[in-house]
C-alpha cells in the first residue's frame, strides 16, 4: 500500500525548506524595501517638521489676535472711563451754573424786596 501522508521528519524538512525560501525572499527584497522605508521615514520627518511650522504660525497668529483684542478692550475701557469723567465734569459744571443762577435770583429777589420796602418807607414819611 502506498504511503499518502508524509511522516514527521519529512514534514519538518518541508517546513525548514519553506522557512529558508521565505528568508531568501526577504533578503532579496530587503534592500529595495530599506530604500523605500528610508524614503518613507524622510517623508514622515518632513511632514512632522511642516506640521510644527504650521502649528507655530497658527499659535503666533492666535497670540497676535489675542493681543489685538486685548488692546481693543483696553482702548474701549479707556474711552468709557474718559466719557464717564467728561460726563461727571459736565454735571459738576451744570450744578455750579445752577447754583450760581439760584444765588443770582435770590440776590435779585432780595434787591427787589429791599427796593419795595424802601419805597414804602419813603411814602410813609
Amino acid at each position: 500500500m502506498p504511503r499518502k501522508e508524509p511522516d514527521f521528519v519529512e514534514r519538518l524538512q518541508a517546513a525548514a525548506k519553506a522557512k529558508q525560501a521565505q528568508l531568501e525572499k526577504i533578503r532579496t527584497t530587503a534592500p529595495a524595501e530599506g530604500a523605500k522605508s528610508a524614503e518613507h521615514d524622510a517623508q514622515r520627518v518632513e511632514a512632522a517638521a511642516a506640521r510644527k511650522v504650521r502649528t507655530a504660525q497658527r499659535k503666533s497668529v492666535e497670540r497676535a489676535a489675542a493681543q489685538q483684542k486685548q488692546s481693543l478692550r483696553d482702548a474701549e475701557k479707556d474711552r468709557q472711563a474718559q466719557a464717564v469723567t467728561e460726563q461727571n465734569s459736565r454735571r459738576q459744571a451744570e450744578r455750579a451754573a445752577q447754583a450760581e443762577a439760584e444765588a443770582a435770583l435770590k440776590r435779585d429777589q432780595k434787591a427787589a424786596r429791599d427796593t419795595k420796602y424802601a419805597a414804602r418807607k419813603a411814602r410813609q414819611k
